[in-house]
């Protein structure tokens, strides 16, 4: 009834019947006039608040957001990824990992920051730590979010994670640097340090992440993801957290940690960021490609502020920049507070996506199924080789765990992702797939 409610309201706000500005009837007399419970219409107006299609008013009730019509006028859309290109045909389920889902991004409050974004008046020239008037209300964000405090002098937005990694990598490497790269890990981070000229070094994970012992004492930096290890899974716990801080501390290293998809935890709060143990010797790289959509260009870089200086110096003698509109953008779902809200929406989402998907691939053995959009089917790897060419063929796209390391190693199996899928119907039903498969060539 929550849910139908909901569509009906929705769907009279999309199409004119409930104009911008006017005032709904309050959650008693509606419950009334419908016939259910005060408790279905104030759930359903609370979801409706947190998607930003209704706002209260002080004192006089609860209103159409002002912005809603009914033919809004064409605003940067979030996408996915597109169908047709790389291999992929129109209609595949696409189970590939390191994909948000946009579904449901499209709301007045998304719609309204990108129309105030654009209207902004132009800048006579970038600035390299990004748009002042982000730059706090980001520093808020992360302090809340991820337990990452840093002052505003020690946050420089991006446009992303790898864009940050890449611009650490042009501040503080030399040509030959050695620097530790987990395997198997996030080869976008490989690719751009190696063009850096660093010489990358293969550094183990296992269940729980980075293995900290055994880490040479000549690495320039390491970059780890700790908080939900790609693509294992696996959450680095404290003890090794400490290890690796003083490791980095006795040889003089640096930390990047790669906080792709913090938010997102399903069996305890999202754990705390490891940037917040030593600020000193992490730099903290965050994203908005999975909280929002990859089509923003936006992230942010946290570190001590001396190094943050050094980093946008850098950036204006490399003419990098962060396009401004998205940074309005970002501004004003903060403002607003309608990123948390969102965030928060996404959460209850992505559970029940993650609930689904090993609910349909019950009976395989899965890791890292307690955070983020994916989880690791363990599978031998001639049988993930063929279930990956074999599901292709049955319209369903994902990826064996070959694809993110350099070499061999002891866990071998497929990634799934449960960003991108439609809906759970299409999710359960690739999943489906992959479990027929998995169990037909054992």
């Amino acid at each position: 009834m929550n849910a139908q409610l909901v569509g009906q309201l929705r769907a009279a706000m999309r199409d004119g019947r409930l104009a911008a500005g006017e005032r709904l009837p309050g959650s008693r007399s509606l419950a009334g006039l419908l016939g259910v419970s005060r408790t279905v219409v104030t759930e359903a107006y609370e979801q409706l608040y947190a998607e930003g299609w209704l706002e209260g008013r002080h004192g006089s009730g609860t209103y159409v957001t002002d912005g809603v019509a009914a033919d809004p006028v064409p605003l940067p859309r979030p996408v996915g990824k597109a169908a047709g290109g790389g291999g992929v045909r129109a209609g595949m389920i696409d189970l590939r990992p390191g994909t948000a889902f946009v579904g449901e991004l499209d709301t007045p409050a998304w719609r309204r920051a990108w129309r105030l974004a654009a209207g902004m008046p132009p800048r006579q020239r970038p600035d390299a730590f990004g748009l002042p008037e982000l730059r706090g209300p980001l520093a808020g964000y992360v302090r809340r979010s991820r337990g990452v405090g840093c002052a505003v002098e020690g946050l420089l937005v991006t446009r992303g994670a790898t864009n940050g990694l890449d611009l650490l990598a042009a501040t503080v490497l030399r040509p030959g640097d050695r620097v530790g790269v987990e395997e198997p890990g996030y080869l976008k981070a490989r690719t751009v340090l190696a063009a850096r000229g660093a010489e990358i070094v293969p550094c183990p994970v296992d269940e729980h992440g980075l293995v900290v012992d055994g880490l040479p004492d000549d690495l320039r930096l390491v970059y780890t993801t700790p908080s939900h290890q790609f693509p294992l899974g696996g959450v680095l716990p404290v003890p090794r957290r400490q290890a690796l801080l003083a490791w980095a501390r006795r040889t003089g290293a640096l930390v990047a940690e790669d906080d792709y998809d913090g938010e997102f935890r399903y069996d305890v709060a999202p754990l705390p960021a490891l940037y917040g143990l030593d600020p000193d010797v992490v730099v903290y790289l965050g994203t908005a490609s999975k909280i929002l959509t990859a089509d923003m260009g936006l992230g942010w870089l946290v570190a001590r502020p001396d190094l943050v200086a050094a980093i946008a110096a850098r950036r204006e003698r490399l003419a990098d920049r962060t396009s401004v509109v998205p940074q309005h953008a970002m501004r004003l779902l903060l403002e607003r507070g309608d990123l948390e809200r969102y965030v928060r929406r996404m959460r209850a989402e992505y559970a029940r996506r993650r609930e689904a998907a090993v609910r349909a691939l019950d009976g395989l053995r899965l890791r890292g199924d307690t955070a983020g959009l994916h989880v690791v089917v363990e599978l031998p790897g001639p049988v993930a080789a063929r279930v990956e060419r074999d599901a292709a063929e049955r319209g369903v796209l994902v990826e064996t765990l070959e694809r993110h390391r350099d070499g061999s190693g002891p866990v071998t199996g497929l990634v799934i992702g449960y960003g991108s899928a439609a809906g759970l119907a299409e999710l359960r039903k690739g999943c489906s797939v992959v479990r027929e498969l998995a169990a037909g060539s054992a």
